[in-house]
């Protein structure tokens, strides 16, 4: 899809209804599927247009940026999308609503920890791997097992996430992306990005992570979640 002109609430509301457009055309009910805004190298002004636009989830790969931009920010839900390290879990406890994702035990463990010393609820998302070129992710028959012990440690898990492949057939992917979803369980399958979204929603998506769609591209090459 080609970067929309004009302003961040101009793109946000155009994007909000191709969006609906494309879950409509997929037998889905309009609002079905939410935005997420990735602020990975935006500004605090630019997370905060985000939300003036209407939108309500953002996104951050990094904890470092987050800190600079995620502290009293208008009413949100905050999602952290990097990799989680875990001595950096009580960190993002601190800030963050939601990870996504969690994709081995051991940062799930942390996340749990930190979450029960901090006595506040945490929503995660298993990250399960369907694409050759990503690092992280637990594989799709693995995930529900993870999703279990998660849940028996206190956290909420909430569904699934994943990234697309780069190049390959994104379709099977996001397909085994889909059926880990639907043996996890949870009301969030966080699949697509600027790139790949409308073949995501088309897969049952409820939230694609957008950033360059919403702020325009970004001036680093680095691969992001969005």
């Amino acid at each position: 899809m080609p970067l929309v002109t004009g302003s961040v609430a101009e793109r946000v509301a155009t994007l909000r209804e191709r969006v609906d457009e494309v879950a409509v055309a997929a037998g889905r009910e309009r609002g079905s599927v939410s935005i997420l805004a990735v602020t990975k190298a935006q500004s605090r002004d630019a997370a905060i247009a985000a939300l003036d636009a209407g939108l309500h989830d953002v996104g951050e790969n990094y904890l470092q940026e987050a800190r600079a931009k995620y502290v009293d920010l208008p009413p949100s839900t905050k999602h952290f999308l990097g990799h989680v390290q875990r001595n950096k879990a009580k960190a993002i406890v601190s800030l963050f609503d939601v990870v996504q994702g969690v994709d081995r035990l051991d940062a799930g463990l942390a996340l749990a920890r930190a979450a029960r010393d901090a006595g506040r609820p945490l929503r995660v998302l298993v990250q399960v791997n369907v694409s050759p070129s990503e690092r992280f992710g637990a594989t799709p028959a693995d995930a529900p097992a993870l999703a279990a012990r998660l849940r028996d440690e206190g956290l909420a898990v909430d569904g699934v996430m994943a990234i697309g492949p780069v190049e390959g057939d994104v379709d099977a992917a996001f397909a085994a992306a889909r059926a880990a979803y639907d043996r996890v369980g949870g009301s969030t399958l966080s699949l697509g990005m600027s790139g790949d979204w409308e073949k995501a929603v088309r897969h049952g998506s409820t939230m694609v992570r957008l950033g360059t769609a919403i702020f325009g591209p970004r001036t680093t090459r680095e691969r992001s979640l969005a």
